[in-house]
């Protein structure tokens, strides 16, 4: 950025009213800010982050003063290049997600941040959810499923934002705000915006008089649609506000900005099952979706043999999928009941409508809850599946329309012919049968010479097939873009195209929202500021930067996200590449990101591994992190060897410094004692750590001092502390419970008649992920050696089953320790091996429960919650707080990740007596930003439970 440039004029005249780090012009954040799901790259000139809609007012206010194009960004997971820009990008942050839960959930008033996962939990307790389900659902935000009209396996048509939209708050290109809820707003806006009204009343008039467009109209509509703007707003409502408030929907932030939108919500029916059918051919799968149309079905899910191929040979696969024959194609038939006789009832339905037509195998329904998961993972999987083998440096690229539903067969074989015509023969088909929507994914690089002519002919084709020739939608539901732009014309014919300019003229005049998005005069626009995916490092490579890790990132409102992780890394990588050719410029770049990396991605990292548990190809963003704190780690690898060789030294002296500060705690008080630590961290220029109120007491090693009973008849397990236990005892403040967790896991063993195995030489072991987490990797390997040779002693080769009183320990014990040890953490150990053994009462008490990531990954966050349901009256899971962000000593080093993670969560455990985790590390900053003790969930179980 120039100092002459607009966007520094523009960041001057807002910094009076939005403080300075939300108004962001750096390289490297721009960059990875700028970044979205789709294939196109443009990077921002400035980044404004509005926590209020009068900011957001003003920015645009100061936007048209300037003349600078704005575009609004959710969570950037939207596939046709609509989020993406090279002015001025608004991002969502902390003050956009609000909600309401009304009418006893038959509607949910919703901010535009709120991640749909999260709308339907606060609709689940009353048997309901939003009707938009779109696979990301996990990870995008409702402002952009409003926006792009997103839909999904289940809504179709019927239940999609357009048709359950009940009211909106919008803002639009002049700063005035409509809320259609609010009646005086309403007649506020009348009276200042009746000319834009009256236009759009005078282009609704005139669309229902034009006999051959408004059939048109109908008749797409019939379809999913989101190609251009929502014109069935025209022909279904005559009044202006009802008009505006369907055009919102769809509109890709280029006629205003959806502050807030309420929701009809619609029936969630708990009762599921799904059949997965094989056919012959694409023909007979085609009549059989055609049939199925009719029949009382919840989704309907095609897959060729092409994309059942992809994914036969992934881990859990059903075997007959190896087996079947070219040609062969498959539908996921999904039925839901509210009751068992309407499940029933519907399943049978389905058997009678497919009686006729020929299937490979019999059509059989599961209700079993793994196999009906397995369905919905063979079908999940093949986006993915087609990212996870493409070539380094090329995209993946899903093409979204839709056919009408009795031409689907024939529209399937041309557009098949199409796409093998112009050598895309490694394209997958499948998509939402029921409403002839289709997706075709493919790889597709711009590097080689040829390619991007190649993808033009090919898009060419497609639009004239489907848009022309079979009257369907070229974008179905991941709407128009940039992608798409160019051909909208193509689609929808000069009329409605001429309908939609002047739509967009009543909203922008000025045409400063979201340019060149669903509306453009350039026909090459889809073919430019092409996204480069250059090599990085083999752990991130497959990445296709769709955004789903984001939601779980702990730094998410910090600084990077894992998708953003890998974009300056790739970034890196690409300048790094130039070599000698490296202009002044780009060195001049190369010098800032690497700097401002290390903050922003090494050293707010937590590196939990939780980002794999949502990524579609299973990619660890913290992998990558280590390994780039391995390369820098080389200059202190003899400290490390020397911590590891002598570790029972290193974890005396840690609890002496926890002496030390309860010492200074006790003298000082806790106000003095953060002034006083806070005032050394910042003179030290934050090489010393952070004190926490928190910081809890030396644990007491003299517990494991005991001797076996040598009792045969008990059934016996191997008990391992870990070194964070063994180090850190009860809380300062804690009344209730002033135990280690070392002491209160022995008196449960003891109360449930386990025979207790310690190792030997306890004090020097370590799992090694403190030595891992810092890029230390030799030593890591090294202490692992070490931990296993014991650990097969004592469990006798792992005849005995190892306990690990901490979650990520064990984690990384299992990862990389010999198989035959049977590594368990406190939760699966406490719900499978001591609930059976002790009678449990539970406490009368409403307990917080965090599941750590660790055990997440593990699987374990059902088992997690039950065990806490089990021991106390009331549980609580506190909402969107994921991993914790203490990731073992960055609580200490880099505090602000650990608080930023848990923003919000005191407010959701206010009325809790306490909070129950399974690391303890975890609950010190649980506990300091919680406001309430965070104690070991076998602290629970033993104040619940006796012995038999």
């Amino acid at each position: 950025m120039t100092e002459a440039s607009p966007w520094r004029e523009l960041k001057s005249a807002l910094s009076a009213t939005i403080p300075a780090e939300r108004l962001i012009d750096d390289p490297l954040r721009t960059l990875a800010y700028g970044t979205d799901a789709s294939f196109y790259r443009l990077v921002p000139g400035l980044v404004v982050r509005p926590e209020s809609e009068a900011e957001l007012q003003r920015t645009l206010a100061e936007c048209r003063a300037r003349r600078l194009p704005v575009t609004f960004r959710a969570a950037g997971t939207s596939l046709s290049g609509q989020a993406v820009t090279d002015s001025v990008l608004i991002q969502l942050g902390r003050g956009w997600r609000d909600h309401e839960v009304l009418e006893e959930g038959r509607a949910i008033r919703l901010q535009p941040g709120v991640i749909g996962a999260r709308a339907n939990q606060l609709l689940a307790p009353f048997g309901r959810k939003i009707g938009p389900d779109p696979a990301s659902i996990a990870s995008c935000m409702v402002g952009g499923i409003a926006a792009n009209n997103a839909s999904g396996m289940c809504c179709g048509t019927a239940q999609n934002s357009y048709r359950t939209v009940r009211d909106i708050r919008v803002i639009l290109a002049d700063g005035s705000l409509l809320d259609t809820a609010d009646a005086e707003s309403v007649a506020d806006f009348r009276a200042s915006h009746g000319e834009l009204l009256a236009g759009l009343e005078r282009l609704a008039a005139e669309t229902r008089g034009h006999a051959a467009l408004a059939e048109k109209i109908r008749h797409k509509y019939r379809l999913k649609n989101t190609t251009g703007y929502a014109l069935n707003s025209l022909v279904d409502f005559t009044d202006g506000i009802e008009i505006l408030k369907h055009l919102m929907i769809g509109s890709e932030g280029t006629l205003g900005f959806i502050s807030a939108i309420t929701y009809d919500s619609v029936v969630d029916e708990p009762l599921k099952a799904a059949a997965l059918a094989f056919f012959p051919d694409m023909g007979t799968t085609c009549r059989a979706t055609i049939a199925l149309k009719q029949a009382p079905v919840s989704a309907v899910e095609l897959m060729d043999r092409a994309a059942l191929r992809s994914v036969q040979g992934q881990p859990g696969m059903p075997g007959v999928l190896k087996t079947l024959p070219d040609g062969a194609a498959a539908l996921l038939v999904d039925v839901r009941g509210n009751d068992e006789a309407e499940l029933e009832a519907r399943m049978q339905a389905v058997q009678a409508t497919l009686e006729g037509i020929q299937t490979l195998e019999p059509v059989t329904f599961t209700r079993e809850a793994d196999t009906y998961a397995l369905y919905w993972k063979i079908r999940k999987g093949l986006f993915p599946a087609v990212g996870a083998v493409r070539e380094v440096g090329t995209t993946v690229i899903i093409e979204d329309v839709a056919f009408p539903i009795e031409r689907l067969d024939e529209g399937v074989l041309a557009l098949t012919d199409i796409f093998h015509r112009h050598g895309y023969r490694d394209a997958i088909l499948f998509g939402h049968a029921l409403e002839g929507n289709l997706h075709f994914v493919f790889p597709q690089g711009f590097e080689k010479p040829g390619e991007v002519e190649r993808y033009q002919a090919l898009m060419d084709e497609v639009a004239e097939l489907v848009g022309v020739e079979y009257g369907g939608s070229l974008k179905a539901e991941h709407g128009t873009g940039r992608n798409m732009a160019p051909y909208v014309e193509l689609e929808w014919g000069p009329d409605a195209y001429a309908l939609m300019w002047e739509i967009k003229a009543l909203f922008d005049p000025q045409n400063l929202l979201n340019p060149e998005v669903i509306l453009s005069r350039n026909p090459t626009l889809h073919l430019e500021n092409l996204k480069p995916l250059p090599a990085a490092d083999a752990i991130v490579d497959k990445c296709i930067e769709c955004g789903f890790c984001e939601a779980v990132c702990p730094s998410k409102d910090l600084t990077l996200t894992p998708r953003q992780r890998i974009v300056i890394a790739r970034e890196l990588a690409r300048l790094e590449a130039l070599g000698a050719s490296r202009g002044a410029e780009d060195e001049a770049r190369l010098a800032t990101l690497r700097e401002d990396y290390r903050y922003a991605g090494d050293e707010t990292c937590a590196a939990d591994g939780l980002c794999s548990t949502q990524c579609p190809v299973g990619i660890n963003t913290g992998d990558l992190v280590r390994g780039m704190r391995h390369e820098r780690a080389a200059g202190t690898a003899g400290v490390a060897r020397r911590i590891g060789r002598h570790f029972s030294g290193a974890t005396r002296v840690a609890r002496g410094g926890l002496n030390a500060a309860g010492a200074a705690r006790s003298l000082l008080g806790t106000d003095l004692m953060a002034r006083a630590s806070g005032g050394a961290r910042r003179l030290s220029g934050d090489r010393l750590p952070q004190w926490s109120p928190a910081l809890p007491r030396a644990a007491s090693i003299r517990v494991l001092d005991r001797v076996s009973s040598g009792d045969a008849s008990r059934d016996k397990v191997v008990y391992l502390p870990s070194c964070a236990t063994r180090i850190f005892g009860a809380d300062h403040d804690d009344k209730d419970e002033r135990r280690s967790v070392m002491e209160i896991t022995l008196a449960l063993l003891d109360k449930a008649g386990f025979e207790v195995i310690l190792p030997e030489m306890i004090g020097h072991l370590c799992c090694g992920m403190a030595f891992q987490s810092k890029g230390q990797f030799e030593e890591a390997t090294h202490k692992g050696r070490e931990l296993n040779r014991e650990l097969l002693v004592a469990s006798h080769n792992g005849r005995y089953p190892v306990l690990c009183d901490t979650s990520p320990c064990t984690l990384q014990m299992q990862e990389h320790l010999d198989e035959r040890l049977e590594m368990l953490e406190p939760v699966a150990f406490a719900h499978d091996h001591l609930l059976p053994r002790l009678a449990v009462t539970p406490v009368d008490e409403r307990v917080a429960v965090h599941v750590t990531c660790s055990s997440t990954r593990m699987g374990l966050a059902d088992k997690f919650v039950g065990l806490a349901r089990a021991c106390a009256r009331e549980v609580v899971v506190p909402a969107e707080i994921t991993c914790c962000g203490f990731a073992g000593d960055k609580g200490f080093n880099t505090p602000e990740l650990n608080a930023s993670a848990l923003a919000g969560l005191a407010d959701q455990v206010a009325d809790c007596s306490a909070g129950y985790s399974n690391s303890r590390t975890c609950e010190i900053g649980l506990t300091e930003h919680g406001g309430i003790p965070y104690r070991s969930i076998l602290s629970l179980l033993d104040r619940a439970s006796a012995a038999p």
